[in-house]
């Protein structure tokens, strides 16, 4: 058999057809890829691939409870079909499960990357490799590994559309912004349900502070992404950010509210993290959102009950100590001490924690408790390695904003300078920079020099508001 792509598979027709919706669905980041996965195994059970994608689609929640159930799938493939051989493709991407169970990411990635320069019209190698890359916070990989394989992607192809949109985020997450939008916006109009692709032309606005014109791309295609996407939450919160970006506080909440946390929300780590990044810029800038955090800290849990992916912790922190709850968020540095204390080999997740997970963690806590000249001692080291341990670089100025503000707080005026410099070069459109610049001129006395940068900072948002 053959999947829709020409790839060799092993596997009744009627597994292969599911495979082939399964990842299709996988491309545009509907739920209902899971069904479609489910069903490609019970059609047969002996599916190597079948069993790679259940497996893979688990580990891409980044929750302990669903690696272990990705374990649980491969176990029962291998009951299913003791002793047998397939190709040697189908071979790696067991491999490559295997090796994310056992919580080597890396490795996970470094396979799959071998399959998409052997085979580049694998969409299962090349979709999860490119989630592993931005787990793993690689950038030259988000963009090479797609970029090595987009011209086995034809204009004709319906899945060219979604391979152009990983290309655009990998662009854009190694600093190519103009060209991330225009690649991105391409792949959208290949494919206007490339949810992914709309999450990366969005990606390009943020990095250059273009709130208004972020704003407005995402409005415009509100159909395709609001509703019922793995990607919906997550572009509500880039929504959030654009209109935080202007000082629309009002529509910042209403969307928190309505879209990001809230009674029916669905407790995944993946859309909780974004609701705590959202809250702590805000709590950065003296907004009490307290019945928000104890609402949000109540559902975090069983998504870092064990050492999985240091990401999620350091936002399951942020929202026990903006809900109050220093105590349990002690709790969780204590285990992740213990995790360290016994060597991992391979294990991604234990250096991200050594590295980065556990200093923020403890940077988060001592910012709750105004140890702030402590907050600019636990994370000035490590500012320029955050991407050790994964996220986008919008996800990860939490931190750089964390330590700006505890700079400041430490009265650090000449590293809050610094700071505010490196983020005007970079982008020099943001109300929010110029409104830190302010905020320093006032510690060191420049009023005058404050006073302009206000009128900077109000100037240019709202011109992004009309």
């Amino acid at each position: 058999m053959r999947d829709q792509h020409g790839l060799e598979m092993t596997g009744a027709g009627a597994a292969v057809r599911r495979y082939d919706r399964a990842v299709n669905e996988l491309l545009h980041f509907r739920g209902e890829m899971l069904n479609e996965a489910g069903e490609a195994t019970r059609e047969d059970p002996g599916s190597p691939m079948a069993a790679a994608l259940n497996a893979f689609l688990r580990l891409l929640s980044t929750e302990p409870a669903d690696a272990a159930d990705a374990a649980r799938v491969i176990a029962e493939f291998r009951a299913a079909a003791p002793g047998r051989r397939f190709t040697p493709r189908e071979e790696a991407h067991l491999r490559a499960a295997d090796s994310w169970i056992a919580g080597d990411m890396h490795a996970a990635g470094r396979v799959l990357r071998a399959i998409s320069r052997e085979h580049p019209r694998d969409a299962l190698a090349l979709s999860v490799g490119h989630q592993i890359d931005f787990f793993t916070g690689d950038a030259l990989s988000l963009r090479d590994r797609v970029a090595e394989a987009a011209s086995a992607w034809p204009d004709g192809d319906p899945h060219r559309g979604p391979v152009l949109g990983m290309l655009a985020f990998g662009l854009e997450e190694a600093g190519d912004y103009e060209r991330a939008e225009e690649t991105g916006r391409r792949a959208v109009e290949l494919d206007p349900a490339d949810v992914w692709g709309i999450h990366a032309v969005s990606h390009s606005f943020e990095m250059r502070a273009r709130a208004r014109d972020g704003i407005r791309y995402l409005d415009e295609r509100r159909a395709a992404w609001a509703q019922d996407t793995a990607l919906t939450v997550h572009n509500w919160w880039h929504r959030a950010l654009f209109s935080l970006e202007l000082g629309d506080l009002a529509d910042v909440l209403e969307t928190y509210d309505a879209r990001i946390h809230h009674a029916e929300s669905a407790g995944l780590a993946l859309e909780m993290l974004d609701g705590a990044a959202l809250l702590w810029r805000l709590w950065l800038e003296g907004s009490d959102q307290s019945a928000r955090w104890r609402a949000l800290a109540e559902r975090w849990g069983p998504q870092v009950d064990a050492p999985f992916y240091a990401f999620n912790d350091v936002h399951a922190v942020m929202a026990w100590v903006g809900a109050g709850d220093v105590a349990r968020a002690e709790r969780l540095v204590a285990d992740r001490e213990r995790y360290l204390a016994e060597p991992r080999g391979g294990a991604s997740n234990y250096a991200m924690t050594a590295r980065i997970g556990l200093p923020a963690c403890r940077a988060a806590i001592a910012f709750a408790r105004g140890r702030h000249a402590e907050v600019a001692d636990l994370l000035y080291p490590i500012r320029h390695h955050l991407n050790e341990f994964g996220g986008s670089h919008a996800q990860r100025d939490v931190l750089h904003r964390t330590l700006l503000e505890s700079a400041l707080r430490a009265d650090r005026h000449e590293l809050a300078g610094r700071l505010v410099r490196e983020r005007l070069h970079l982008k020099p459109d943001s109300p929010y920079n110029w409104k830190k610049r302010a905020d320093v001129h006032r510690a060191i006395g420049n009023q005058a020099a404050a006073a302009e940068d206000d009128r900077r900072a109000a100037e240019l948002a709202a011109a992004g508001r009309r």
